[in-house]
């Protein structure tokens, strides 16, 4: 799965905890903000808190937050040196 992730819109940062089946809870500015879910890749749907379901809503900030949940890429991480001590 996934690791959490950042990403910044604008002047606004967002953390990015991904849930799985194209589903992510947003925080912002250190709460909490909102839960989402893939609909297309250019549409995005806000989740009902209470029963977690799509809410089918135009959403320009949503649909922004989406938009760079699919271009994030992660950084690569270094891969630890094998060594073998047996040698």
């Amino acid at each position: 799965m996934q690791q959490p992730f950042d990403i910044t819109i604008g002047t606004t940062d967002y953390a990015i905890f991904p849930e799985g089946n194209d589903t992510y809870v947003v925080f912002k500015d250190g709460k909490e903000y909102v839960e989402i879910q893939k609909d297309t890749d250019s549409q995005w749907l806000k989740l009902d808190p209470e029963t977690a379901l799509p809410l089918f809503e135009e959403n320009d900030e949503i649909n922004a937050i989406g938009r760079e949940i699919l271009a994030y890429v992660p950084e690569e991480e270094d891969e630890p040196e094998d060594t073998d001590d047996s040698l």
